[in-house]
């Protein structure tokens, strides 16, 4: 009897030729670059430092396409966008101690967002390692410490042969879902040395499926098939998965109406009959969502933005699916289905009767007629055009990318990302300086289509360096900024909670963006609300990188998670 474990392959001649004969001039890092190809990446990204220039330097006998951006945290936002755009592990390359963690950031927002990146870093030489002090530059007792709370694994390298194995072990960890950055580090020395080992050829890293229980999507099937009232709140997890077309089919066929969370944008149409939209942070939503008697989430772990700051409290059964373990019945208790979106979707298809609810569109628009009177009651239509405005401009197939700002804050609930994976935003960890730098890491993945990002002036100030970066490769990017003189959401926090703003904490002294976008060789425009929309379609329409800034004080609509919330207080 042969088993598995017995198999051997048998290399050709050529192969056993090429084997013992690797070509002259190689190290470690070339090892690092090898593996990476043979998993098939094609871009990374990164910013080089002493102890990793022997991967920078494998670099110039590789096919690897590298983009070198200006501040490690920049080069860990484009590496995010990058994989959540095309679905593969986005490498970065860092060096050791500052650069490793000025990257953190970043990183924490992949791994909140489910976006895979494999960080790959530098070490300090072997014989510095073990926690002694020994005086290296950029030494730290244990770099791979600061990691172990933030990304989805760590994986240590200590000599030339382990290279392919732990890399291949991180990719295979960032693409199993839930996705997420992984990191790896590697000791200065093994980079740098000579190598004998074969060109890396051959590496298996597949993702792991996660398939749901077939006894729990039968029970999920038999409710939601008896439900009179069902209703469907779907995550990130849809659009990661790329299950939206599951999620619509399954909704259609039990008559059940659909809100996307903030990570969810895009995973059902904004105008289908059935979809309640983003409005998340309503509590017209809120109640209908509390009197749904089943009540489907699919990956969301209805977390404080997704659950109206924890203001929900559902009335009837809740079936979650979620393919991070650790989100799974974290916030309700639920039937709860370990698993990938896309699986699990097309296990209740197979299963779940059809019902029909003539009343469902109807209370669907009694929801969105509520939701859009008590916006409309606040006298914000300033937001409303300049949103509006943002819509028009922008190609419906071209992504977006929104930082932490009051207009990223109207987006989250009020705009239509008209298709899925083309609107992202930092609202995972809530940093700021995600939108530029990823919109580059965007345009990197796709160059088809012109990309948006949105900041504030205080977190454009995050990322301006990235001109340069955007200049020097020529991405297609259009960085809309709205210049409000500070940081406006926490201007109105302060104002709301204590009467007034520390001016010092909250106005800044800025530079002329124009000016300054056109000092790096970048076309720039000042706009006004009333022609935003010509002047964000001409820059979409020209290729390369431009700036168009929108000096606007912006206003947030009222909360209602604080039921006795003033009608300006701030919502983020």
């Amino acid at each position: 009897m042969t088993h598995d474990h017995d198999l051997v392959l048998h290399p050709t001649a050529a192969q056993t030729s090429a084997a013992l004969n690797p070509p002259a001039g190689r190290s470690g890092g070339d090892l690092v670059v090898e593996t990476l190809a043979g998993l098939g990446a094609t871009t990374v990204f990164g910013l080089p430092g002493q102890h990793a220039l022997g991967m920078f330097d494998a670099l110039r006998r590789s096919d690897l396409r590298y983009i070198g951006l200006r501040v490690e945290n920049n080069a860990g936002f484009a590496a995010d966008a990058y994989g959540r755009i095309t679905g593969e592990a986005a490498p970065l390359l860092l060096s050791t101690g500052p650069g490793a963690l000025t990257s953190l950031a970043a990183l924490q927002e992949a791994a909140a967002a489910s976006a895979p990146v494999l960080a790959i870093s530098s070490q300090i030489p072997t014989a510095g390692l073990g926690g002694g002090r020994h005086g290296y530059l950029h030494e730290l007792p244990d770099q791979a410490a600061s990691f172990r709370g933030v990304v989805k694994s760590v994986h240590t390298v200590r000599t030339q042969s382990q290279i392919p194995s732990a890399i291949a072990a991180a990719w295979q960890s960032a693409l199993t879902a839930p996705h997420g950055p992984v990191w790896v580090e590697i000791p200065q020395d093994v980079l740098l040395a000579q190598t004998l080992l074969p060109v890396v050829t051959a590496v298996d890293a597949t993702p792991q499926d996660v398939v749901p229980r077939p006894e729990l999507t039968a029970v999920a099937a038999h409710l939601l098939s008896g439900a009179q009232r069902p209703a469907i709140i779907a995550g990130g997890g849809v659009v990661r998965a790329d299950a939206s077309g599951k999620l619509r089919a399954l909704a259609e066929r039990l008559t059940a109406p659909v809100v996307t969370t903030f990570g969810g944008k895009g995973a059902f149409p904004w105008e289908h009959p059935l979809s309640l939209q983003s409005w998340m942070e309503d509590r017209h939503t809120t109640d209908f969502l509390e009197d749904a008697d089943v009540l489907l989430v699919v990956g969301s772990g209805l977390g404080e933005l997704s659950s109206n700051y924890h203001t929900f409290k559902p009335r009837g059964r809740v079936i979650q699916i979620e393919a991070d373990l650790g989100k799974l019945e974290a916030n309700h208790p639920a039937l709860g289905i370990h698993a990938d979106a896309r699986l699990a979707l097309s296990a209740l298809l197979e299963t779940v009767d059809e019902r029909t609810d003539p009343t469902a569109p109807e209370r669907v628009r009694t929801v969105l007629e509520l939701v859009r009177s008590r916006i409309a009651s606040q006298e914000l239509t300033l937001e409303q055009d300049v949103l509006a405005s943002v819509r028009r401009a922008l190609p419906p197939s071209s992504p977006s990318f929104w930082d932490m700002t009051i207009l990223s804050y109207w987006a989250w609930s009020a705009f239509d990302a008209r298709r899925p994976n083309t609107m992202h935003s930092a609202q995972g960890a809530g940093g700021l300086g995600y939108a530029f730098p990823a919109a580059l890491g965007a345009a990197a993945a796709d160059p088809t289509h012109p990309v948006l990002a949105v900041s504030g002036d205080g977190g454009a100030l995050y990322s301006i360096a990235e001109l340069a970066t955007a200049k020097q490769h020529g991405f297609d990017v259009t960085w809309l900024i709205v210049d409000d003189g500070g940081y406006g959401i926490l201007r109105e926090y302060m104002t709301d909670a204590f009467g007034d703003a520390t001016a010092p904490a909250t106005e800044l002294s800025r530079p002329d963006y124009v000016a300054l976008a056109e000092s790096f060789g970048v076309p720039g425009v000042r706009t006004t609300p009333e022609s935003l929309a010509d002047d964000l379609t001409k820059s979409l329409a020209t290729p390369g990188p431009s700036v168009v800034l929108l000096p606007a004080v912006l206003r947030m609509f009222a909360p209602t998670h604080q039921r006795s919330a003033e009608p300006n207080s701030a919502s983020v």
